[in-house]
């Protein structure tokens, strides 16, 4: 009898216990929007109504009232919106009012709403709207005759072509230092492979960004110019020793920090043994090298107390290889927030209704973890505070404080004006380099065919409408490598008094595409391999007919020295940049045609209009 009662008492005690424990009120909740406030979520797609186990890839152009709730509720400190959510300019204000709103009815400080827009070959924004750059290696080109001169006119018009649309985030500029030809990540995102310059030109597009009131960030730290892996497929590493360290990959950041005042830095996701060489055990159990996205000698030693960094740390993706086939979510942003970073960029997947909770359990995790003392939350709370002081620093507020129809109505009189398509057009002038010439130029009034081998249709058709606009009289005829063969190229040859052939080495990598969403048909992708053999046995080809032949780099000039022998001419433009435009002719068709700066330059050197007046930012040896 004794027994029983007493297991009676015990089993009354222990059902009191779990219905306290189910009434009570969410635990600390002064530390969970603290940690709200460190993540920061992308949404780029959404399905209101798809299963779980489908792939959703509806973009996201409205914000939904599951999203909203998601965001007045949790108090997540900002959002990263990629090209898919973006089609035309009132509907990108119409997103990001209602991302503001939905966090203004929650009680929340404003929502950092952030976006790539480097210029060159990430950009997010529709070309055909925004002012579209030459990029990075274009700007790195013109130092020797400008100096910063376009580095802080193009931050000057990215800052306000982007506030106009209620962006208050750039994460630009790229100070990787590109010393590695075989970069498949960086190439023409870097200035270039001298330190010193990357740093000045760095910091003074920065300058100019957070001068018109546009956070900036500088990435990838410490360095990612050095790799021949993408993080976003796997975990590189750098072998740097430390004098290289010091003088090559952390001298832009050191710069820009006793310069500059940068409002953020991203972190990289690469193994820096010089700097950090703790192992830990992955999820699958073995041991590497910690990252440096998680490493606190590298973030919180090395960034904050050496380097004198006082601005707000986001980390890369979490969602990339680098990280992600590493760590569980909840583990990669506990370790991260222990290394220092204020905020996890793109921890979890946010793509049906079903993943929303999902957001409240990662926070239950990171407030576990301050609870169990993995964490410090003196650290949280001075984190969140400079989180909050750069809201404020920046008055996010302002960037949706007009009516819509007044914004929508500024926006259509900043975006791609024409005094920016100026900038757009000089900044291509300016970044032509003649890496060899062969008295090929300027081509003369004797030609009378040229075909154009161009790596897909629409550059096919940007060359060939610049060319005939300089050229009336001249017949221009262009093959697609990717849809035709090299007889069909060789028989159009014969014809042919010049040969054209343009090169996009490397390929496109993540960063450029989007991110780990578009993994799979990144993988699909033809060989770029192809399209250089293709190219070099036109060439050859051309060339023993005694053919004019000129070689073209669209993208990082590396590849010249393969195509040297078989070229009288070899230019480069770092940038393949392109807008397309629609309109009736007059039989009533609608003609589609693509055209841009990179291709008006081209043209202009090619005929002679215009001198190529760059230098090459990196070594090319031929």
């Amino acid at each position: 009898m004794i027994v029983f009662l007493k297991n009676k008492v015990l089993g009354i005690l222990v059902l009191l216990t779990i219905v306290s424990c189910a009434v009570k009120p969410p635990a600390d909740p002064q530390l969970r929007l603290l940690v709200a406030q460190k993540l920061m979520l992308d949404l780029r797609y959404f399905c209101a109504d798809q299963a779980v186990e489908q792939r959703c890839r509806k973009p996201l152009t409205e914000l939904p009232e599951e999203l909203s709730q998601m965001i007045s509720d949790s108090g997540i400190g900002g959002v990263v919106l990629f090209a898919d959510n973006l089609q035309n300019t009132e509907q990108m204000l119409r997103l990001n009012y209602a991302l503001q709103q939905a966090a203004q009815r929650g009680g929340h400080s404003p929502l950092f709403i952030a976006i790539d827009q480097e210029g060159g070959r990430v950009v997010r924004i529709p070309q055909n709207l925004a002012t579209s750059f030459a990029g990075n290696m274009a700007i790195g080109a013109t130092y020797a005759q400008h100096g910063d001169y376009f580095a802080r006119l193009s931050g000057e018009i990215i800052a306000k072509e982007l506030l106009s649309l209620g962006f208050n985030l750039n994460f630009a500029p790229t100070v990787d230092v590109n010393v590695n030809p075989l970069n498949p990540v960086i190439n023409v995102r870097s200035y270039g492979e001298d330190a010193q310059i990357v740093a000045e030109l760095g910091s003074a597009q920065m300058a100019a960004m957070q001068g018109q009131g546009m956070m900036a960030t500088l990435k990838h730290f410490p360095g990612h110019g050095d790799t021949s892996v993408d993080s976003h497929t796997g975990l590189p590493r750098v072998e740097h020793g430390m004098q290289q360290i010091e003088n090559s990959d952390l001298l832009p950041f050191q710069y820009a920090i006793d310069h500059d005042a940068p409002a953020m830095i991203m972190t990289a996701h690469i193994q820096y043994p010089q700097l950090d060489n703790t192992e830990f055990t992955t999820k699958e159990g073995d041991t590497i090298i910690l990252p440096a996205t998680m490493s606190r000698k590298i973030l919180t030693e090395l960034l904050r107390n050496k380097m004198g960094f006082k601005g707000v740390i986001v980390t890369d993706a979490l969602d990339m290889a680098g990280i992600a086939h590493y760590f569980d979510q909840s583990e990669a942003v506990i370790q991260t927030f222990s290394a220092g970073a204020d905020i996890a960029l793109m921890p979890i997947t946010i793509r049906s209704p079903d993943d929303i909770e999902n957001v409240e359990k990662l926070i239950d995790e990171v407030v576990k973890a301050v609870h169990k003392g993995r964490l410090n939350r003196q650290e949280l709370l001075e984190s969140a505070q400079r989180i909050e002081h750069s809201k404020s620093q920046y008055h996010l507020a302002k960037t949706f404080s007009l009516p819509l129809e007044q914004a929508i109505a500024q926006a259509q009189n900043t975006l791609g004006i024409k005094q920016h398509r100026q900038v757009e057009q000089a900044l291509a002038d300016s970044a032509i380099v003649q890496i060899k010439n062969n008295g090929v130029l300027p081509i003369g009034n004797k030609v009378k065919n040229i075909h154009l081998s161009m790596p897909d249709n629409t550059k096919c058709m940007a060359l060939t409408f610049a060319l005939k606009t300089r050229f009336p009289t001249v017949h221009i005829s262009c093959s697609s490598l990717a849809n035709s063969t090299t007889v069909a190229n060789r028989d159009l040859i014969e014809q042919a008094d010049v040969l054209i052939a343009a090169d996009i080495s490397p390929d496109q990598s993540l960063a450029e595409l989007g991110g780990m969403d578009d993994i799979q048909s990144w993988r699909e992708r033809a060989p770029k391999e192809l399209q250089i053999t293709q190219q070099l046995s036109l060439l050859q080809a051309a060339k023993a007919k005694g053919k004019t032949t000129i070689f073209i780099s669209l993208r990082t000039p590396y590849n010249a020295r393969l195509f040297a022998d078989y070229a009288d001419l070899i230019l480069a433009s770092f940038a393949y940049n392109l807008n397309k435009t629609e309109y009736m002719d007059d039989y009533g068709r609608l003609i589609t045609q693509y055209e841009g700066a990179i291709y008006n330059a081209l043209a202009d050197v090619i005929t002679g209009q215009k001198v190529a007046t760059g230098s090459l930012p990196v070594s090319v040896d031929l």
